[in-house]
């Protein structure tokens, strides 16, 4: 029987480690999963790593010099990098240091957790070096190969896949249960109170004129607790001024998206990943245009999906349904999708007639990682690897790349500053304990700083 491939998914939120563990489910089947949670202010909680659902064998929190000491120990066959394109970039240059030469290393994979509308270039050339760099849609694929092609680096680690959390029950209309609609809120868009307030009294108001409806606010996470992204003004505290409170049918929900897309009618948001998750399901999706359609919302990416809507139209009985030619762009099938070629069957349906288990992603039917596993698998097969070979280095970008490695503790060279691997190596228990409670009360602190602090004093500064 052959042995159990060994996998490190390195992640630096709750969004990125669940989607580096379910990318390594797809990329190795039968591995042993290690999961490594890189230190730093959105490392998620206990309670967020529960929401997510998916668990490692073993899980760890490290720096980045920790990491790469684990690495060249542990001998894993591959490493998912789920970390914004910086910790990316100071990893792979880390790793070349290990590895200078052709070596028997892991397989490097890196990627985006969800819609890629921002700072394309910027985040795609620090992914740059990894062995693939995975773009969820045909889309995507081509943009990434266009944006390395443009700087004259080697786009051959481009491989097309989907989001790995595509996935559930087709929709089926709520019939006799309440019809649910869902606002899928997110930690920095819109990010000021203002627009955040409006559309949360927009989502009570539709409650109010749909008393028969389930509004439910899907909130990302509780005060306190920080996301891939920073979230200055929690809804949980805007719910608390809203005139008259929110109406009985109208409430605060945490949990696992696809579990409360499970009894979802309609699903709204102004840019959340989330959409793609219910147009896969092939439910009622509206992109926001209250606020309009900008750069700055992410909303921009949606154009031509068919989902485009503002509360008016939605609360005047609006149901969004995607653009079958937009989603097969964009990755996303749906069911009566037509399936593949030759079959006479539409895509969701088995030989038979019956249902099929769905492949996220997949076109025309196929499975959308099978190009990703079989590059891996050549890739484990070789006997050496080359070092890795990111795009950014000290000749490329002399006045970027050290300080992009100094913020992560790695000299200009790659390697760990004196004492960034080791600071807790030696200490007795109590010490590594006391320090663990002090790093936590820091966090706790910055988190009130950013949610409660910053806020006043910006507007005071306005004054």
């Amino acid at each position: 029987m052959p042995e159990r491939k060994r996998v490190a998914v390195l992640a630096d939120s709750d969004t990125r480690w669940k989607w580096g563990a379910l990318t390594a489910r797809r990329l190795v089947p039968d591995h042993e999963l290690t999961g490594y949670l890189l230190r730093g202010r959105a490392t998620p909680t206990a309670r967020q790593l529960g929401e997510v659902g998916v668990r490692a064998d073993r899980l760890a929190e490290v720096t980045c010099a920790e990491f790469l000491t684990e690495i060249e120990r542990e001998r894993y066959d591959v490493v998912v990098l789920a970390l914004v394109g910086g910790a990316v970039q100071a990893v792979l240059h880390g790793a070349r240091a290990l590895w200078p030469a052709p070596a028997r290393r892991p397989v490097f994979v890196t990627g985006y957790v969800g819609v890629v509308y921002e700072k394309l270039a910027d985040g795609l050339l620090l992914r740059h070096g990894a062995d693939l760099v995975l773009a969820n849609s045909r889309h995507d694929a081509e943009r990434f190969r266009a944006v390395y092609e443009g700087v004259g680096a080697d786009a051959g680690a481009v491989t097309e896949t989907a989001l790995p959390f595509l996935g559930g029950a087709p929709y089926e209309p709520a019939g006799s249960r309440a019809h649910t609609v869902v606002f899928a809120v997110q930690p920095s868009v819109p990010d000021s109170r203002a627009d955040r307030a409006y559309l949360l009294e927009r989502a009570a108001g539709h409650a109010r004129k749909h008393p028969d409806r389930e509004v439910l606010i899907k909130l990302r996470s509780k005060p306190g607790e920080h996301t891939t992204h920073l979230e200055e003004q929690p809804y949980q505290r805007l719910a608390e001024k809203v005139p008259g409170g929110l109406p009985a049918n109208c409430r605060l929900v945490y949990g696992n998206m696809g579990e409360v897309l499970d009894g979802t009618d309609l699903l709204v948001t102004v840019s959340s990943t989330a959409a793609l998750e219910s147009l896969h399901r092939s439910i009622p999706t509206a992109i926001l245009t209250d606020l309009g359609v900008r750069e700055a919302l992410g909303n921009h990416h949606f154009l031509g999906s068919g989902c485009l809507a503002s509360w008016d139209q939605l609360d005047s009985g609006l149901l969004p349904e995607g653009d079958p030619v937009w989603l097969a762009a964009q990755g996303v099938t749906t069911p009566g999708a037509p399936g593949p070629a030759g079959t006479g069957r539409p895509a969701g349906t088995g030989p038979a007639g019956g249902p099929a288990v769905a492949l996220p992603g997949a076109a025309a039917g196929g499975d959308a990682y099978a190009v990703a596993r079989a590059k891996v698998a050549g890739l484990l097969a070789a006997t050496r690897l080359p070092s890795p070979a990111p795009y950014y280095t000290l000749t490329t970008a002399p006045g970027y790349l050290p300080g992009i490695l100094a913020r992560h503790r790695l000299a200009p060279d790659g390697r760990p500053l004196p004492g960034a691997a080791g600071q807790e190596a030696g200490e007795s228990r109590l010490r590594r304990r006391l320090r663990a409670h002090l790093r936590e009360a820091a966090r706790g602190a910055y988190r009130h700083g950013v949610q409660r602090v910053a806020p006043v004093i910006r507007r005071l500064g306005e004054l």
